[in-house]
């Protein structure tokens, strides 16, 4: 047994006496001490790169002293030095065996100095030892809260703590794909840097404790519709852009709340939008779309073309596709205002549309769901199935997700054609629904959200709506908080649209009877001085 073993075997004898007490049975003399469950072999410690031969060889190598501080109770014992000869005379096995009957012979507080010198020997910094790309790989399986605790260990794990290639692993995990950019980088001492992607981890967790548990501060109240719908909602960065029936739209800041411009061209009440950065997209029942800069105000194109009112459009890239009451669909380019194809085929008007770029998928009131291939101008595809309106979609490139009048909602194979699910369980007209990751949530005139899980079918929540804005756990289906509660909300007053990113809702609110004024309401959750 190497001097590793003598030493473990001196701490396990030494705390098996401190927890079962002074009358533990000593070892029959002559008999050879086996290893039980509890002994752990020299392999389990972390090699030194010259071994060490006896306990001071072991304080060295831990970086401390080789001479500690000696007990000063006295004279040594007359002896002592007789007695240490020929304790280094014998052999390992003796040495253990007469070890045995030392500590079996001491008395508790002896025995807790001999651990109070020898247990701090084990309490090694492997992650010191090792190479910085080795510490750094074991430093991956923490948890980032656990990796925040690391760094307050030591100055140097704290600069391995703050690795930005390891925050950004993190952040990834998270789907944060920015790190987060600061005028002034502090430092915590010459050539240590804060990583910005631990700051845009930190950022975004500050952020969501805020939307779960922060105070609510009053939210922004953006006026300017008068008593009219607000009928369609996009915002994009900073900028809201809301469209009415008043034939106008009204581009909003949302760090202010001021109204930045009215964009004045349309002839009927604005029913769609979309908005990509600065430019903005809208359609109208005076049977036109127009494309706007929401920096200058300025109508660039006005699009003609449709027959009704254009009821419904999606942006993807530089193309928009426009659906209408006149039962066609248009695609568009927006950079030069040209109409690229037209697709016929529905039978009445058509109410949804989506569109990614290859395929274009469009629901309407003649019941029928329709996939295209744009380019040719071809219905790939003719869902048939719901047995009333088609008011909603969904298309995330494999499956189709449509809600209509008839209550249910189907979920078909974009490549067959064929009905894959079909989801029951509300009672009314499903209108707005979301498809991220196979899991749907679908909203419904009779007052319930649902999630699916839209692989399986099963409906794995049903939460109930009461006319305000609320947060949900989308895992647990637990209610969290109330965002926006109407103090109108019994007598009339309604949220017509709601928007919301990973820092902001916006919420567009008001009633028919005059009871709530048309408005909308911006909370933000972001408090960070680098967000405002």
């Amino acid at each position: 047994m190497g001097f590793y073993g003598t030493l473990k075997h001196i701490f396990y004898k030494m705390k098996r006496k401190l927890d079962h007490g002074p009358d533990v049975r000593p070892f029959p003399s002559g008999k050879k001490h086996c290893k039980g469950s509890n002994y752990l072999s020299p392999s389990s410690f972390v090699p030194f790169q010259t071994t060490p031969t006896t306990f001071g060889d072991l304080r060295a190598a831990n970086g401390h002293s080789a001479q500690r501080r000696r007990v000063t109770s006295g004279p040594p014992p007359c002896g002592l030095k007789d007695w240490l000869h020929t304790f280094q005379a014998w052999s390992g096995p003796e040495r253990l065996l007469a070890l045995d009957e030392l500590i079996d012979s001491c008395e508790s507080n002896q025995v807790k100095h001999m651990m109070q010198v020898i247990e701090p020997q084990f309490q090694r910094d492997f992650i010191s030892l090792l190479p910085k790309e080795l510490a750094l790989y074991v430093l991956t399986f923490l948890e980032p809260g656990d990796l925040m605790h690391a760094a307050q260990t030591c100055s140097y794990w704290r600069i391995l703590a703050e690795d930005n290639l390891l925050w950004r692993e993190k952040c990834r995990e998270e789907g944060i794909e920015e790190p987060l950019v600061v005028k002034r980088r502090e430092t915590l001492k010459p050539g240590f840097v804060h990583s910005p992607w631990k700051r845009a981890y930190v950022q975004q967790h500050h952020i969501e404790s805020n939307w779960r548990t922060g105070d609510i501060t009053s939210p922004k109240l953006l006026k300017g519709h008068d008593d009219h719908v607000i009928t369609c909602l996009q915002f994009c960065g900073d900028l809201i852009v809301s469209g009415s029936d008043d034939n106008t739209l009204k581009v909003w800041s949302a760090l202010t709340g001021k109204c930045l411009r009215t964009l004045v061209g349309h002839t009927g009440g604005v029913w769609s939008s979309q908005m990509s950065g600065n430019m903005v997209i809208s359609g109208s029942t005076d049977r036109t779309l127009k494309v706007w800069d929401a920096e200058s105000g300025e109508c660039v194109y006005t699009l003609y073309g449709h027959t009704s009112t254009v009821r419904c459009i999606h942006l993807h890239d530089k193309q928009v596709v426009s659906g209408s009451r006149d039962a066609t669909l248009r695609l568009w380019d927006v950079e030069s205002g040209e109409c690229l194809h037209v697709l016929t085929g529905h039978v009445a008007a058509v109410r949804c549309v989506q569109y990614d770029g290859r395929r274009v998928v469009s629901g309407g009131y003649d019941f029928m769901v329709k996939v295209w291939d744009p380019e040719t101008e071809t219905c790939l595809h003719t869902l048939q199935g719901h047995t009333n309106r088609v008011y909603s979609l969904q298309f995330d490139g494999v499956y189709v997700v449509s809600g209509s009048l008839d209550t249910s909602i189907r979920v078909w194979d974009i490549e067959t054609g064929g009905c894959v699910h079909t989801l029951t369980g509300h009672q009314s007209l499903t209108s707005g629904m979301e498809l991220k990751n196979n899991i749907l949530v679908s909203g419904n005139a009779d007052s319930t959200v649902r999630v699916w899980d839209i692989r399986t079918g099963q409906c794995l929540h049903t939460l109930q709506d009461d006319g305000t804005v609320k947060l949900w756990s989308l895992a647990t289906g637990e209610w969290l908080r109330d965002l926006v509660a109407l103090q109108s909300g019994g007598s009339g007053g309604v949220v017509w649209r709601i928007r919301a990113s990973n820092t902001r809702l916006v919420a567009a609110v008001g009633s028919r009877n005059g009871t709530e004024e048309t408005k909308l309401m911006v909370l933000d959750f972001d408090l960070t001085d680098n967000h405002k």
